[in-house]
């Protein structure tokens, strides 16, 4: 096909972001021709496109080749089981689904479909930093994986963002807290790096710094199947908060933080060193090497260009939708595993989290009206 027919269903903030860049003609060899809200005043502007004002009714509609799902975390799905059914290509904002059982289920649903393309929005993957990292880790010049930890608490928000959303911060409207919402894009970087974890200790504390009923504040203890251990800790209560990577192997140390890169090498695998070395306090020789990174000019557009040319050419994703899977299932069992109090090994039961999940569904106190979330609620990754 010469040009990708796409729609968008969720016309937050998210949506409108894609709309503007595809209008602008960021991406090439596609066309947006429909958007879809439940809000009127959300379509205002978006003439001469199509208008929906239903997500399955612009599934249905026979006039797209592609839809791209934004909407509240748990329409994405079924609406995504149902765009795969009725013979679209599917890019769905992340998280992929709410929960991994949810996940495994639209992941079925794409099997029964290998030749459509199935996508998942997580544009941190085509950020030269993380592909930098990434690249050293493969070529293995930090040797054997030891430590990894992840400081990610700069997602300071106030108690006014909470209440902004009738959805924001609910079990039932969400799903979860920072790890679901905030924290997606990192889980989904850290499992691209350094691979799945072999179990999780989470330790997650449920609105201590707002008036909410999901986590604001966790720590999670990480153990690799190599042997190498890791700390994830991320909160929305933290002012002013850190970002910083840092990962140690055998071979020295990347740190990523304030938008520099700098790698420690050792001159000799410290394993190698500790074996050889005559003298107790001794320490191996180290390069400083500080690695020049720059940000993605359009980072959303860069992977829908990629989804865009898998559609029409075959060419590998960067963000295949079924690798969704891991970030929501990293997301799922650091809070699980706080909940119940115990350490969890991977892959984790996605039945028994979804039990987990229906009871803390069921046993909600909040009175927030999410019984009808709209698909104008879910707000961009960026702005979370």
């Amino acid at each position: 096909m010469d040009k990708v027919r796409i729609g968008i269903i969720g016309m937050g903030n998210i949506g409108k972001h894609h709309a503007a860049y595809l209008m602008a003609g960021k991406v090439s060899h596609c066309e947006l021709v429909a958007v879809c809200s439940t809000s009127p005043g959300k379509l205002e502007g978006y003439q001469p496109l199509k208008v929906y004002d239903d997500g399955l009714r612009l599934i249905r509609a026979g006039i797209l080749d592609a839809v791209l799902i934004a909407t509240p975390h748990y329409q994405h799905t079924s609406l995504g089981i149902a765009a795969l059914e009725n013979g679209l290509h599917v890019m769905v904002e992340k998280p992929i689904s709410a929960h991994k059982a949810d996940a495994e289920r639209l992941i079925a649903a794409h099997r029964k479909h290998p030749e459509l393309v199935f996508g998942g929005m997580f544009q941190l993957r085509v950020e030269p930093r993380y592909q930098k990292i990434r690249k050293l880790i493969q070529d293995g010049e930090l040797g054997e994986l030891a430590r990894i930890s992840w400081i990610m608490t700069d997602w300071y928000r106030t108690e006014a963002y909470y209440a902004s959303g009738g959805w924001r911060a609910t079990w039932r409207g969400e799903g979860g807290g920072v790890l679901l919402n905030q924290c997606l894009h990192n889980l989904d970087v850290l499992q691209w790096l350094c691979g799945m974890p072999a179990s999780v200790r989470g330790f997650c504390q449920l609105g201590r710094y707002h008036k909410i009923e999901v986590e604001d504040n966790v720590t999670a203890y990480l153990e690799f199947p190599g042997g190498a251990t890791g700390v994830f800790i991320t909160s929305t209560g933290e002012a002013p908060g850190t970002n910083r990577l840092e990962i140690a192997g055998t071979r020295g140390k990347l740190v990523l933080e304030n938008d520099q890169l700098h790698f420690t090498r050792n001159e000799v695998p410290m394993t190698d060193f500790s074996k050889t070395a005559k003298v107790g306090f001794s320490k191996p020789e180290v390069w400083q090497v500080d690695i020049p990174i720059t940000n993605a000019s359009a980072p959303h557009a860069l992977l829908m260009q990629n989804f865009v040319n898998a559609i029409r050419s075959g060419e590998p994703l960067i963000a295949p939708g079924v690798e969704g899977l891991h970030s929501v299932e990293l997301a799922n069992v650091m809070l699980y595993s706080s909940l119940i109090d115990k350490t969890v090994q991977l892959p984790m039961s996605s039945a028994a989290y979804e039990r987990k999940l229906k009871q803390l569904i069921a046993g909600s106190k909040m009175q927030k009206k999410v019984v009808a979330v709209t698909t104008d609620d879910f707000t961009s990754s960026f702005k979370r």
